[in-house]
């Protein structure tokens, strides 16, 4: 693999690093800005609603700039929003801040995926995107994690100021090793617009958005479910996370490993396995060490989709991948959003805190649905059409959609 793809990488780091340390530093901002905790929260959703808003509008505007330097200005737009909030006096300068920094997120994963793919031959796609991504899943198990040590330690504005600081190591690297690679002038934005009239990619970003909803309606209970259903201690959420952390870089690699391969399969599996586990996990929710088995195979089951989602976007968007690999990146967000609110529901119902799990699972079912009736109407597709002329029959390919 290409050393740029390391780049990448530390860039993916800092964005999941300052995407996710947010919620283990919530009690210290809050108390520090003088707010409510659910107020404090709002750092996290206009987060998520940046990415979702970003991925797209970034994209747009970088239809007409290189993509190595777009990627450098990205990292520019990262580093500025942490360094606000970093410094941010008022909590609404914080909320911009966090605002400014999502901005680069869709785009840069989006983009990113884009120029990692293009880095390796075509049968080493899915790996070369998934090793970017590790940034991402690396992040969950060793910045999230310290982050909030130092920000419980040290206070929560040098966390942001570690984070803006790992931004500049990636805008450093990206300049240094990844490749120029000269817009494309057949590329213009109505042919990226153009990807989204096509069924398939419009059914693997919804199998995105259910896929990764059902593990995140499941992961953001994670903290009351484990502490008054499992009985662990409240200090205990964070290995808790870290394990989940793991499962996310174990099921990434492995998904970027067969996704080159087999990647309807892979999906099938993962899916179908994901869904299997997200509703056994109403059971065994109630005992210690099987809850902690099953945090890990949730991760590794919910990220080994990733790489092969992310290049089906890329194969069927083909000759204009950019804007939908990005808007693919949001819909992860989306599904992020849509699962916890679903999950809060089941549970102020009175469902209790193991009934977000069911959510999950009927979400994960729902996108594995989505990957059968893909598949099929691939299939149906690329299937020679037989057409009679008197007595002579005439095989004549039907047209495959792209």
């Amino acid at each position: 693999m290409p050393l740029a793809l390391l780049a990448l990488a530390i860039g993916a780091f800092g964005i999941g690093t300052t995407e996710f340390v947010i919620m283990g530093l919530l009690p210290e901002i809050a108390g520090d800005f003088a707010v409510s905790i659910p107020t404090a929260g709002l750092l996290v959703t206009g987060y998520a609603l940046g990415v979702m808003f970003g991925a797209p509008l970034m994209t747009v505007l970088g239809t007409k700039i290189p993509r190595k330097r777009m990627l450098m200005l990205l990292m520019g737009l990262f580093i500025a929003g942490n360094l606000l909030s970093a410094l941010a006096p008022s909590f609404s300068v914080m909320l911009i801040g966090r605002v400014v920094a999502s901005l680069a997120h869709g785009a840069f994963f989006g983009i990113g995926s884009v120029v990692a793919a293009d880095l390796v031959a075509p049968d080493k796609r899915a790996g070369a995107i998934a090793m970017m991504f590790t940034g991402l899943t690396v992040a969950n198990v060793v910045g999230v994690p310290l982050g909030t040590l130092i920000g419980q330690a040290a206070g929560w504005r040098i966390t942001f100021g570690i984070v803006a600081g790992l931004g500049v190591v990636g805008l450093a690297g990206i300049a240094k090793l990844v490749p120029e690679v000269p817009r494309s002038e057949a590329v213009r934005l109505r042919h990226e617009l153009a990807a989204f009239k096509n069924t398939q990619v419009l059914l693997a970003m919804a199998m995105t958005v259910l896929g990764f909803g059902g593990v995140f309606a499941a992961i953001t209970y994670i903290a009351p479910m484990m502490t008054h259903v499992a009985g662990f201690s409240d200090g205990s959420v964070t290995w808790l996370l870290v394990l989940f952390g793991l499962g996310m870089v174990g099921g990434n690699l492995v998904g970027g490993r067969f996704a080159d391969r087999a990647l309807m399969p892979l999906l099938y599996v993962s899916l179908g396995a994901l869904a299997v586990v997200l509703a056994l996990f109403t059971l065994t929710a109630h005992h210690k060490i099987a809850a902690a088995v099953t945090i890990v195979l949730i991760g590794a089951l919910g990220f080994a989709t990733v790489p092969p989602l992310q290049k089906r976007v890329l194969d069927q968007a083909h000759g204009a991948p950019t804007l939908a690999s990005a808007v693919n990146i949001g819909a992860f967000n989306l599904g992020n959003a849509l699962s916890a609110w679903l999950g809060g529901l089941v549970i102020a119902a009175g469902f209790g805190y193991t009934a977000p799990n069911w959510v999950g699972a009927v979400l994960a079912a729902g996108a594995l649905v989505l990957a059968v009736v893909s598949a099929a109407l691939e299939r149906r597709d690329s299937t020679p059409s037989t057409v009679v002329l008197g007595s002579t029959r005439v095989d004549q390919p039907t047209a495959v959609r792209h």
